[in-house]
């Protein structure tokens, strides 16, 4: 049984990571929020120790060094580095949301930080974990074409005004769309079709991002979205709440179904020893921070749904 803490412990996420560390069975030994309601956390450890002052939830790790074994951060993206680096200071390996950090350079630092505390850094890319994604990978490595797969993937996950007040809807606090919510999109691109050849950026704006990807296997135009008016409708008219799909050749694959455990096995992966670490999160976080740096250009086939509106 390995001990937990969890930073961020009243967020959206947390309550997903809370139930990964019981049904994983490890204990949740504190938690720390600056917002004092962490409610998700009393149907599975009660007795955990609540913390909302930084100040005294440091000073009893402090009193009690390397009884942790891991520390879980849930918090807003920008804040992942220098959390990340008390944690590890505390002899415990990390678990981080995604993306690790904004910034890859931030990255050397960390590996540097694993070998002297010889820690883990480990994040959650969970689409990876989808069924329909893991039969799609042992299918295309089973395949020795000579041509490159051809993909849309269009990735809408509608969100309120709210979105675009919140951390999430700031850019150097998140990294943007295509960082927060996008990350996902590329990782799962580069763990299935490897490493990028060339890019192009077409759309770039806070509710709407779209471009163009040459990689290693395949040629990609993606399409990425918190705007519900891109949604289709379903029979009866009425909208979906979400669509993620991604169609490779002839073939569509579903990214929304199935997530119900993910983070769950992501858990059991990690304490087994073979989660996503960070040199296996480093290309999507280089490739999002390239992107948001990169001009908008007309190279490149466009997503079909870039001029709906």
């Amino acid at each position: 049984m390995k001990k937990f803490s969890i930073i961020g412990a009243a967020g959206y996420i947390a309550p997903q990571h809370i139930r990964a560390i019981k049904e994983s069975n490890n204990e949740l030994v504190s938690v720390f929020d600056v917002h004092d309601k962490m409610s998700s956390v009393d149907p599975y450890f009660p007795k955990a120790a609540c913390f909302s002052d930084p100040i005294t939830y440091q000073n009893f790790h402090t009193a009690v060094k390397n009884t942790l074994d891991f520390v879980t951060i849930c918090t807003p993206n920008h804040l992942h580095f220098e959390q990340i680096k008390w944690a590890i200071t505390q002899n415990a390996n990390v678990i981080c949301e995604k993306p690790l950090v904004l910034v890859p350079a931030q990255l050397l630092q960390l590996r540097s930080l694993e070998e002297i505390f010889q820690r883990r850094i480990f994040t959650i890319l969970q689409l990876r974990l989808l069924d329909s994604v893991q039969q799609l990978k042992k299918d295309i490595l089973s395949k020795n074409q000579n041509e490159k797969f051809k993909v849309d993937i269009t990735y809408i996950s509608p969100r309120g005004n709210w979105y675009f007040n919140a951390w999430k809807g700031k850019e150097d606090k998140s990294g943007g769309l295509m960082t927060n919510i996008g990350i996902h999109l590329f990782d799962l691109l580069l763990w299935l079709f490897g490493p990028v050849v060339s890019i192009a950026l077409h759309k770039n704006s806070p509710a709407v991002a779209s471009g163009f990807l040459e990689l290693e296997k395949a040629t990609v135009s993606w399409f990425l979205s918190v705007d519900a008016s891109y949604l289709p409708h379903v029979k009866g008219g009425n909208p979906m709440q979400s669509f993620r799909t991604m169609q490779i050749n002839d073939t569509v694959v579903r990214l929304d179904e199935g997530f119900e455990n993910l983070h769950t096995v992501s858990y059991q992966n990690i304490i087994a020893g073979y989660g996503v670490g960070i040199d296996e999160a480093t290309p999507s976080i280089e490739l999002c921070y390239h992107l948001r740096h990169l001009a908008i250009t007309e190279w490149g086939k466009k997503h079909p749904l870039l001029g709906k509106y």
